[in-house]
């Protein structure tokens, strides 16, 4: 299910999902108020506002450990590079308190490394997520065009390898599963368009990864939603 946050301007919609955001990483959870909080983040475009804003949130970034929800399988100085941007905008507004975690190892073989980061400790389960949607209704990098579509629904692992069909460059994402099991899941969008794709999703199970999501049982999204 979702809850639809709306605004008018794009400003408010960073602010207020930056807000959000924080307040959910600053909620104890059960036994281990103090463990250290992992917070995945999507590339693109929409976020950097949204960045901006959280980096000034009153968060311990010593406390928090920072990864991507995805990432094209590009080298880091590629401008398609989602952990360039977290580098260039998040990152610069908070300096070096966070440890950031991303998950391309360009000049490694990509599939041996999505196995080396389903095996490394550092690479914990998202207490918190925000993600992004396209028009097709991919989010993440859970693309219903890729060969690999039915193993990452299926697949327990936490990263998947993705060769999307329309999309330029094979990704490393989370996996349906990881997403599912994530404490708090955000999603910024813009749009009319993209609205329309979202209730869609959401009024029927649709093939793409948006409508799986948000239609499984016990999940929930926040959704934030300009129309600029």
């Amino acid at each position: 299910m979702i809850e639809l946050h709306t605004f008018g301007d794009p400003d408010a919609q960073a602010g207020a999902l930056a807000a959000a955001v924080a307040q959910a990483l600053n909620e104890p959870i059960g036994a281990a108020p103090d463990a250290v909080r992992t917070l995945a983040v999507s590339g693109g475009t929409s976020p950097r506002r949204f960045f901006e804003h959280l980096a000034r949130a009153a968060l311990d970034w010593r406390k928090l450990d920072l990864t991507l929800v995805d990432d094209r399988w590009v080298p880091e100085h590629d401008a398609a590079s989602n952990a360039a941007l977290v580098r260039a905008t998040l990152l610069q507004g908070i300096g070096d308190t966070a440890r950031f975690l991303p998950l391309v190892a360009a000049t490694h073989d990509p599939e041996q490394h999505v196995a080396s980061l389903n095996q490394d400790t550092r690479y914990r389960q998202p207490d918190v997520a925000v993600l992004g949607m396209g028009e097709d209704g991919h989010t993440a990098s859970l693309f219903a065009d890729a060969p690999e579509w039915d193993a990452v629904l299926a697949t327990r692992d936490r990263y998947v390898l993705v060769h999307p069909g329309a999309a330029p460059h094979a990704r490393v994402s989370l996996s349906m599963d990881a997403l599912i099991h994530t404490r708090r899941l955000f999603l910024l969008i813009s749009g009319a368009r993209k609205l329309e794709v979202l209730q869609q999703a959401v009024a029927g199970p649709n093939n793409n990864a948006i409508s799986k999501l948000a239609n499984h049982k016990g999940v929930q999204i926040d959704v934030y939603w300009c129309a600029d």
